[in-house]
């Protein structure tokens, strides 16, 4: 009889000090944004073609990105030009070179408004504990094995902060509006359910800490940069990781056969397509009864 011997499972990995580049083009392993992408409306098709084509930096995620390092203290280099816009040759040029050398290039009156975003964070009774400096551990990457699928799983935490039997993971977004009710549906529209869910099973598996918390953070971009602490909802978390575990599945399954479907699959015959259902309702009453 032969044995068959199963392959090693890489055990948990915690870096320090690995830059946001190498975690993001590693290709060995699957991220919260990944696993999102997979499932509808996005598809292994598309989630392939990004993953073989990065995209390059945009301006709208330039202002995030600062605020980041301004709250979190870590992040790419800010370099900060004395234009007002960029409809001018000379400030195009300074952008690119800024982009060139790695640096998130910012207009001064972009730097002074990350400044009263970071005043607020500091300010807010809530938010500014959490991020007390020293008090924390920001982005930290981290790597471990899905053991239902043997996919390897990645996650960056913006802030990891140790109190006594807790480890909080705190997850700062910035957001046009940071009302309650445009952040649920934020939550809703980014699957940040699913972020929730794989982030604190990944602590879990590489820190086995007595209990993990995971917060968001969201902050209005517009003046006074009013700021939302919560945490989610137990049955949301819960729905989240039930879509990472199918997200994992399918990622497995497209990485053993190399195939990466779209929406529609390998099928012969043309499927049938409905109105959203509230519509069918609504024009079913009124049309047909």
């Amino acid at each position: 009889m032969t044995t068959l011997i199963e392959p090693p499972v890489a055990a948990p990995v915690v870096i320090d000090g690995m830059t946001a580049e190498a975690y993001h083009a590693d290709r060995n392993s699957i991220s919260s944004t990944g696993l999102r992408k997979i499932l509808a409306p996005g598809c292994p098709a598309q989630l392939r073609y990004d993953l073989d084509h990065p995209q390059a930096p945009k301006r709208e995620f330039d202002l995030g990105h600062a605020a980041h390092l301004m709250v979190l203290g870590e992040g790419p280099e800010l370099d900060v030009l004395d234009f007002d816009n960029y409809l001018t040759k000379a400030a195009k040029t300074a952008r690119d070179e800024a982009r060139h050398m790695g640096a998130v290039p910012l207009l001064r009156h972009e730097y002074e408004q990350i400044e009263a975003m970071a005043a607020a964070i500091r300010q807010h009774p809530l938010a500014g504990p959490l991020f007390t400096p020293g008090t924390g551990v920001a982005e930290q990457s981290i790597f471990w094995t899905d053991p239902a699928t043997g996919v390897r799983c990645r996650i960056r935490p913006d802030w990891l902060k140790q109190l006594p039997g807790l480890t909080l993971c705190v997850d700062y977004k910035t957001i046009k509006s940071a009302d309650p009710d445009t952040v649920s549906k934020a939550i809703r529209d980014h699957a940040y359910h699913q972020q929730d869910a794989l982030y604190t099973d990944g602590i879990w598996a590489a820190l086995q800490p007595e209990d993990v918390r995971f917060i968001f953070v969201f902050q209005s971009k517009v003046a006074p940069y009013l700021i939302t602490v919560r945490e989610l909802a137990d049955q949301d978390r819960d729905i989240g990781r039930a879509r990472n575990e199918r997200a994992l599945r399918t990622y497995a399954d497209c990485q053993a056969t190399g195939v990466w479907p779209d929406w529609t699959g390998p099928v012969t015959d043309i499927p049938t397509i409905s109105m959203p259902t509230w519509a069918v309702l609504n024009e079913t009453e009124e049309y047909l009864r």
